[in-house]
């Protein structure tokens, strides 16, 4: 099997990576063929060195996405994205590469099917930001997409192509909503949720962290090990079984800010949960007001789709992967 990963220097794709390394079947066949492509050019676990071809690509450029699809893999994994606060902020970058990378890519697709039969699996990466208020108090699977934000709605368009191509046989695809990922590895990005990780992340390596917006506030997670599971499970799922709509919101938990907390203060003690300054961001507090915070994802729960149910597993997942188990500065 032939695999491409778009975005596989992001915090997804390398986890991806690392679970395929350990588990050469994961993607229901053995890979033989691995091309990692980013903006920046990807590094491949050791154990795929061999099979693997690194590249440093914008999909968003002329004949970036015919080149890459040229090799035809048999499963595609489009992770790549600008992140919500940046594609707020800025306006033309994130159509470029959310909406016009996204296209780009299926009518590469598309065009390569006109030479020989070519229907790859296509598995991208959306959000719970195609989602818009007013909300009810839980968002079932028949609720409309209505973003308030650029960049739900550069994933809106993006899922319905894909629906689109699917119907009309260019390629077998599955969009799947992301909750907000928590907590994540690494450095702060420019997503608008970064300090639900940040809140967590810092405290428990005893860096301060800004919270900039009310405790009360409210929103939907899942661990990064959770969502590795939820793409190698949409690679091997019988698509058949989804149906046309294309698109499933995943499984996760509703937490506030303030639950939030008391698990770090649950895991981490008091000392971590004295770190956190509260620093009231009227940007930031905009661009939530307007997410959703709780899911009834019945769907890709009866699809086998799984996740956390409680914070503080989420924040021991980090710990245990991130850490070494180890708390404290």
């Amino acid at each position: 099997m032939k695999v491409l990963v778009i975005g596989a220097a992001g915090m997804i794709g390398r986890k991806l990576l690392d679970q395929v390394a350990k588990s050469p079947d994961i993607l229901g066949a053995p890979v033989q063929a691995l091309t990692l492509v980013d903006v920046i050019e990807p590094t491949a676990p050791t154990a795929l060195a061999g099979i693997a071809t690194c590249q440093a690509v914008d999909l968003s450029t002329a004949g970036a996405a015919e080149a890459l699809i040229a090799d035809r893999p048999d499963l595609i994994f489009n992770f790549a994205a600008v992140v919500s606060g940046e594609a707020e902020a800025d306006f033309d970058k994130g159509y470029r590469v959310n909406l016009d990378g996204g296209r780009a890519l299926l009518e590469a697709i598309r065009a390569e099917g006109l030479n020989a039969p070519y229907r790859p699996r296509l598995i991208f990466a959306s959000s719970v930001a195609v989602f818009g208020a007013p909300f009810p108090e839980k968002i079932g699977d028949e609720f409309f997409t209505t973003p308030l934000t650029s960049y739900g709605t550069q994933k809106a368009i993006i899922e319905l192509l894909i629906a689109d191509y699917s119907r009309r046989g260019i390629l077998d695809g599955l969009s799947i909503r992301l909750p907000t990922i928590c907590v994540r590895p690494g450095k702060p990005n420019a997503a608008a949720s970064g300090f639900f990780s940040n809140i967590i992340r810092e405290p428990l390596v005893g860096l301060p962290a800004v919270l900039p917006v009310d405790d009360s506030v409210r929103h939907w997670f899942a661990s990064p090990r959770a969502a590795v599971g939820f793409f190698t499970h949409a690679a091997t799922l019988d698509l058949e079984q989804v149906g046309p709509r294309r698109s499933l919101m995943m499984p996760g938990l509703s937490a506030t800010v303030d639950e939030q907390i008391a698990a770090l203060e649950e895991v981490a003690g008091p000392e971590a949960v004295a770190l956190i300054r509260r620093e009231p961001d009227p940007v930031i507090q905009g661009i939530v007001a307007g997410w959703p915070c709780d899911f009834d994802p019945k769907r890709a729960v009866e699809l086998g789709f799984t996740a956390e149910t409680n914070f503080a597993d989420i924040i021991r997942i980090h710990v245990e992967d991130e850490l070494n188990g180890k708390i404290g500065g």
